[in-house]
């Protein structure tokens, strides 16, 4: 008995890795995922665009939400529609990729990209929620910590989570979910407040066509690479249904909490981090307190879907590697790179880099499963993968290497993520088609 009762106390580290999640173990409802994906959505890097969209487009609060809310929607759509291959058949976001963009550029440039993007999201956010930790400790306690001591503590904290898997996630949100909502409650009542004694406030700005349309379309690229990583969390769904439902759902709750805070503060304070002058707003030391608290658990909750997702990817990269390995490696890696608080200062330069490759392949991706595979991977398809077939997709391959240097020479105030979204998802449905048809005449 005490044998029993001792194995059922000690941690379970997930170690399924590339294979499917038994039926078992399908277990998580949407109401869960919808809590998972709003506790990942309020944070210092993610009410950047909406606070942009004022402070540096000119918009007045309501037409920053109203645009930005606009083009995550879009985008929250398409990562819940990709969200589906993992709910249906239990196995990760790249492995299941495989079977839209190839296996060989799924494992040698897919996933490569997909791990560097989680790693570097991972550090930014690492950095950014330490930050704020600093200023509140210095501003309300006198006790100075330096972030060479914060940023790690908190990288170890969620990589270790990370690696214990889905259900340390799941559980750990759900712990913490009830604080970080009264939290961002608070933050919202303080703006309100100061708003209602000053409606002039937010009277400035004003409405742009052109405006609202970058900053919306910034919004939609933003979200719209979680293409390649949804089908990670959703594996564990009690169905399909119930996958796609709690990740739109909880995207679209989220962001609009996202919307308002990053909008309204900065109207109000020409401020783009909330978690800093929602502190301001109050002399109360709970009140303080509590958004503190905020900050910390948005911070740990978004990393530790980056570090989840990023350990898969670097698992279909090399497979060898096993679960285990490669969350310790991504681990490790996070932790590193959150030394650098440089590459905060330096983000739009890496955010560009990256996007240049991840929008191309988001766009495929897309446009695969949506207009080619019409929302249905055939069984062949994952027998080919399970037998260890590699193979590679030359429409795919093609369209990612034409669109990658596309996307570096067009200047930024073109939009140049929504362009190239749009043209690499219409050429390479086109060239597809084109390639299948081929196909079909040459074999008759």
């Amino acid at each position: 008995m005490m044998t029993s009762v001792t194995s059922k106390r000690k941690i379970q580290i997930e170690t399924i890795g590339l294979s499917e999640v038994p039926e078992s173990e399908k277990k998580t409802r949407w109401y869960d995922y919808a809590f998972i994906q709003m506790a990942f959505s309020v944070n210092t890097g993610n009410v950047l665009v909406p606070a942009l969209a004022v402070t540096a487009g000119g918009l007045s609060a309501g037409w920053a939400i109203a645009s930005t809310l606009t083009g995550a929607i879009m985008a929250f759509i398409l990562v819940s529609l990709l969200s589906l291959p993992g709910a249906r058949y239990g196995l990760p976001a790249q492995y299941v990729i495989r079977t839209m963009i190839g296996s060989r550029l799924s494992m040698h440039f897919a996933s490569p990209v997909r791990s560097l993007t989680s790693l570097y999201w991972f550090a930014v956010q690492t950095i950014g929620g330490s930050i704020v930790v600093q200023f509140l400790l210095l501003e309300f306690a006198g006790v100075y910590l330096s972030l060479y001591l914060l940023a790690p503590l908190f990288s170890i904290i969620m990589g270790v989570l990370a690696l214990i898997g889905f259900e340390a996630v799941k559980k750990t949100i759900k712990w913490f979910i009830p604080i970080l909502f009264i939290s961002q409650l608070l933050m919202l009542y303080l703006i309100i407040e100061l708003i209602s004694q000053d409606t002039s406030l937010i009277a400035k700005g004003e409405f742009s066509l052109g405006t609202c349309f970058f900053y919306g379309s910034l919004a939609f690229m933003q979200y719209v690479s979680g293409v390649s990583a949804s089908s990670d969390i959703t594996r564990y769904a009690k169905s399909p249904r119930e996958g796609f439902l709690g990740v739109l759902a909880g995207n679209v709750a989220g962001f609009t909490v996202v919307a308002l805070l990053g909008a309204l503060f900065a109207s109000a304070l020409q401020s783009v981090n909330p978690f800093v002058s929602a502190s301001q707003l109050t002399d109360s030391s709970p009140a303080i307190l509590l958004i503190a608290a905020g900050a910390i658990i948005s911070m740990i909750s978004i990393n530790l879907s980056n570090a989840y997702t990023g350990g898969y990817s670097l698992l279909n990269a090399v497979p060898r590697l096993g679960r285990v390995k490669s969350a310790l490696i991504f681990g490790v890696a996070a932790t590193a790179l959150s030394l650098f608080p440089s590459i905060v200062d330096e983000a739009e330069k890496y955010i560009s880099l990256l996007g240049a490759a991840v929008i191309p392949l988001s766009a495929v991706i897309i446009a695969d499963y949506l207009f080619i595979k019409k929302l249905s991977i055939k069984k062949e398809h994952l027998t080919r993968l399970g037998m260890g077939g590699h193979y590679t997709n030359f429409s795919a391959l093609l369209t990612v290497t034409l669109f990658v240097p596309i996307y570096l020479l067009i200047p930024d105030n073109l939009s140049p993520g929504l362009i190239v979204f749009t043209s690499a998802c219409i050429f390479y449905t086109l060239l597809q088609n084109l390639v299948t048809n081929q196909s079909e005449i040459s074999h008759n």
